[in-house]
């Protein structure tokens, strides 16, 4: 028999699990509603992070999927293996660096320590006395709209239909309209429009902005991060920034990065544009004499723990969440795929799924 699959959410999310599905020769339906999200406004960088070992383990199963696609995967989807530089200002700093590069190593992740003038060798454009840096030279970038489109159009068996969804209920769905479908299995991987349908999920919204520069190649070469970054991303309350800069094949610079918690106004705040910015410019002098074109913002749907859901709903049996993967649902995508299906079918998946299991949060939890 041949199973029949909705997908909420065309991002790259939900392609991912569209592909996957398809893979397995099922017959899957994605729906989007077509206002964009987290895909569309975000940067794109493909990284292995180490906040905590789940972490970890994610995002260097899933940059290893993205290195097997890499071949197949067309120009306009842009992948560029820059590796990243997480750059050290002090002493302090670099010490920090090194237990990174150890945490790293334990999962198989390649670094390399560079001290200050190594680091000035290869970023000539960052500001003079950095301490130095730690470069992982797995990690890349991509252009994930054009990258989700891609998927859905490779996959056979796969259609992609605009429809708003109105409700769902298990393997239930209604449209905008009244129109149900169902299916075997259904999908939630529409980024923080979940918490419309489900308003129970723990999902909360985080802000950010990002500026983008006119065309000046040959500025930046690697994914440029503050050491700090992490420590921005985790925070739970207020506004922060991080400096974050990625090299577009464009030439462009794209700079990041800030979070505000519990706002879903979109427009661009020149306040906290100003601070970002001004972080920026203190790792890379040069960034204030150039010229800025676009900014805009976007929301990253994020869980209490910063790990996504990934697994069947505790409540809705056949309704399967893919879904609170906050900055990294780009570099997670394929991983969080492949093991959302492992569990459906009744295969033992390549990573442990326990740290991700949506029944970790109490009901209302989201608060």
């Amino acid at each position: 028999m041949t199973t029949q699959a909705i997908v909420i959410g065309a991002g790259i999310v939900g392609a991912a699990c569209a592909a996957a599905l398809a893979q397995r020769g099922a017959k899957v339906l994605v729906l989007d509603d077509g206002r964009g999200g987290a895909t569309g406004a975000g940067m794109g960088h493909l990284v292995a992070m180490d906040d905590n070992p789940a972490e970890l383990a994610l995002t260097h199963y899933s940059l290893g999927l993205w290195q097997g696609l890499r071949a197949q995967l067309p120009e306009r989807c842009a992948y560029r293996g820059c590796g990243t530089l997480w750059l050290a200002a002090d002493e302090q700093e670099m010490a920090l660096a090194m237990g990174k590069q150890a945490l790293l190593a334990e999962q198989g992740v390649a670094s390399e320590a560079l001290g200050t003038q190594r680091l000035a060798q290869l970023e000539p454009m960052l500001r003079a006395g950095l301490a130095g840096a730690l470069k992982v030279p797995g990690d890349a970038i991509v252009y994930a709209p054009a990258a989700a489109a891609w998927l859905l159009q490779q996959a056979a068996g796969v259609t992609l239909r605009p429809a708003t969804v109105q409700a769902v209920q298990g393997r239930q769905v209604t449209l905008q309209g009244g129109e149900r479908l169902a299916a075997d299995i259904v999908v939630l991987a529409n980024g923080f429009g979940a918490k419309a349908l489900l308003p129970a999920l723990a999902l909360r919204p985080k802000k950010g902005h990002l500026l983008i520069t006119d065309r000046y190649p040959g500025r930046v070469s690697h994914q440029l991060v503050e050491l700090g970054y992490a420590a921005s991303a985790h925070h739970s309350e207020g506004t922060s920034v991080a400096f974050n800069v990625q090299a577009r094949p464009t030439g462009q610079l794209l700079v990041g990065s800030s979070r505000q918690f519990d706002t879903l106004e979109t427009r661009v705040e020149p306040a906290v544009l100003a601070r970002m910015l001004a972080r920026a410019v203190a790792y890379l002098p040069a960034l204030a004499g150039l010229n800025a074109i676009r900014a805009w913002t976007g929301f990253r749907a994020a869980t209490p723990d910063g790990l996504p859901m990934l697994g069947e709903h505790p409540e809705q049996p056949g309704l399967w969440l893919a879904l609170g993967h906050e900055g990294l649902g780009v570099t997670t995508a394929p991983g969080s795929a492949q093991l959302l299906c492992a569990l459906m079918f009744g295969n033992a998946p390549l990573i442990d799924a326990r740290p991700y299991a949506p029944g970790r949060f109490a009901e209302g939890q989201a608060a």
